[in-house]
């Protein structure tokens, strides 16, 4: 499968649809289960706070997978990010409340580099805070 978006369609600065996705605490359950990363800041409140975080907090490559869905929505295949990486800047807290926590990202098309691909600069916000620096995602259109 190959990405929706045409290379020569995009430009530097086209913006991506923006994004909200929810985090609760039975959503970091299900990802420590899924991922074996069992580590009681993401699950245990009590041991959250004993080692100075303000309470649960998301893991960090769950932050990462959620932020780049805004890029794989945009280019309608997951396939097509050839490079991703982030700096993890704070942490995504997810209170134990009916709301949890809420990551809003933001994308815009930094570069266009050869190959048809171009570089996505991905902003990710939690709690009004940027959770995730340097984020930039590598992709290869049609």
């Amino acid at each position: 499968m190959t990405a929706k978006i045409a290379y020569a369609d995009v430009e530097v600065g086209t913006e991506l649809p923006a994004q909200t996705f929810p985090v609760s605490r039975a959503a970091l359950v299900r990802y420590a289960g899924a991922s074996g990363d069992f580590n009681p800041i993401h699950w245990n409140e009590r041991f959250a706070r004993e080692v100075g975080l303000p309470d649960v907090i998301a893991h960090g490559m769950f932050t990462m997978a959620e932020a780049v869905r805004v890029v794989t929505d945009w280019t309608g295949d997951p396939g097509s990010v050839v490079e991703y990486g982030v700096r993890f800047t704070k942490p995504v807290v997810v209170p134990d409340d009916d709301k949890g926590a809420l990551i809003e990202v933001s994308a815009k098309v930094g570069a266009k580099l050869d190959d048809n691909t171009v570089r996505v600069d991905v902003t990710a916000t939690s709690g009004g805070q940027k959770v995730l620096g340097m984020s930039r995602a590598v992709v290869r259109l049609a």
